[in-house]
């Protein structure tokens, strides 16, 4: 540790597990196949501070740790934190253990939950100095670069007694110009598929969603503009993790994948040609693949695609916004098996418009499909979605409305089912899909190592036991 460079504490708080991507702030504890997944957000921040000439450090707490005895060994200059929305309370007691072993230290807290709440938990939290709203990279390079923070774009922060805002700051334009993230600073061995438990890493390869689904926050934190990053940027990254950290397992994430079929053809045959071979996951819509990309995507090493379906009911995917139909939806699942891709389908129970009639269209459309794995969530209207807003508008909040169990137990009732009642059918269409006979022979024949094994049995007994 040198003691003539500035240093930048970057922690996830000691909150219950969570994936703290921005859009997707999922509590794994419940969730079927949902793997804690590397604090990237902090490793591209913490790229930043290095390439700025301070020394950085970053630990998940989530993982285990003690944060006290680090701040006194460590003794950083700055500390920054990923605040959730489910656990935004809990994650900012850690600025008040910050404060109070180092009262000089400027503490910094970042996450989608400030899209709406910044003014409020600042004018609340003696304890926070700054927040950054936004992408987070150009922001954090200024403030570590001791800038005025009037003239720094994208934050709230306090003066005296006063809590001042700069204004929005642009999105980056050019994604190739943020460093790859500083995977030196963590054990890349805690984060592994769930299947196979190897170690993955996660490439964001685009930001952006032009869709603005109703109930998602992709398009709020990232823009509706598609920013993709280079082919030979990612595949850069791809070199690096190969060749310096031995990790071939891959999650490609972004908020649209496939979009653009010529640039994701591209980066399919650059990988081939690279020789690197890996295998990797990705997102992707329910109306933008053919079988000629998903062919290309599995000769790459694609092996697992995540698709956003939804709700098996086409009203409530027109009420929702989501702009595809069940028919896209058959195709593009029928072209990811001829391909041998496999299929990770996504379903949301709980928006206002749900009755006990859509939500049984949906499970029965999940068996129908027969995907490999599928989750079920409770719909969550996180603050900064347009279903916060009507959520608000309509009272379906109640007193005891809590996202601390965000996408597990529902937030808010729907017009005209309780929480309660969501739950039970939440939980109703996860053992349905699941626990079919013919889906637990489909997947047990298609075991190939211990480690599987290890994993379904860990999920059936999961799945068995769950109240």
């Amino acid at each position: 540790m040198s003691d003539n460079k500035k240093r930048i504490f970057l922690i996830y708080p000691p909150s219950p597990v969570m994936n703290r991507e921005d859009r997707c702030q999922q509590p794994t504890k419940e969730l079927l196949v949902i793997p804690p997944l590397p604090p990237s957000d902090l490793m591209y921040l913490a790229a930043v501070a290095e390439k700025a000439g301070l020394e950085a450090r970053i630990k998940d707490y989530s993982q285990g740790g003690n944060l006290e005895t680090d701040l006194r060994e460590y003794r950083p200059d700055y500390v920054l934190i990923n605040a959730a929305t489910p656990t935004l309370e809990h994650d900012l007691d850690a600025l008040k253990v910050a404060k109070n072993v180092l009262p000089n230290v400027v503490t910094i807290a970042k996450g989608a939950a400030f899209l709406m709440l910044a003014q409020d938990v600042l004018e609340r939290h003696e304890a926070l100095d700054i927040v950054i709203l936004g992408e987070a990279e150009e922001t954090l390079k200024e403030i570590l670069e001791e800038k005025d923070k009037k003239e720094i774009l994208g934050i709230y922060y306090k003066e005296g007694n006063e809590v001042k805002y700069t204004g929005k700051r642009p999105f980056i334009e050019n994604l190739d110009e943020i460093p790859f993230p500083a995977r030196h600073l963590v054990d890349n061995s805690i984060y592994r598929r769930p299947d196979n438990n190897k170690v993955q890493a996660v490439i964001k390869v685009s930001r952006g969603c032009p869709f603005h689904c109703f109930f998602c926050l992709a398009t709020p934190v990232s823009g509706q503009k598609v920013r993709r990053r280079s082919i030979p940027n990612i595949i850069a990254e791809i070199k690096e993790c190969v060749e310096k950290y031995n990790i071939r397992n891959f999650l490609f994430w972004s908020d649209i994948f496939n979009l653009d079929k010529q640039w994701t053809m591209d980066l399919c045959k650059a990988i081939i040609e690279s020789g690197l071979k890996i295998t990797w996951s990705a997102n992707t819509r329910a109306d933008t693949a053919d079988l000629e990309m998903a062919k290309m995507m599995y000769k790459s090493g694609c092996r697992l695609v995540s698709i956003g379906v939804e709700s098996g009911s086409q009203y409530m995917l027109e009420k929702m916004g989501k702009k595809i139909t069940l028919d896209d939806v058959r195709r593009t699942v029928n072209v990811f098996k001829k391909a041998k891709i496999r299929i990770y389908n996504y379903f949301v129970i709980g928006l206002p418009w749900e009755t006990e009639d859509t939500a049984e269209e949906t499970i029965k459309f999940a068996i129908e499909l027969d995907s490999d794995f599928i989750s079920f969530y409770t719909a969550t209207p996180l603050p900064g979605t347009r279903f916060y807003e009507y959520a608000k508008e309509h009272s379906l909040f109640d007193t005891e409305t809590s996202f601390e169990n965000a996408y597990f137990y529902p937030a808010v009732n729907t017009h005209s089912l309780s929480k309660d009642r969501v739950f039970e059918l939440h939980k109703s269409a996860i053992k349905r899909f699941y626990l079919r006979p013919l889906y637990i022979l489909k997947m047990l024949s298609r075991i190939r190592s211990f480690a599987e094994v290890k994993s379904y049995f860990c999920a059936g007994i999961n799945l068995i036991l769950r109240k």
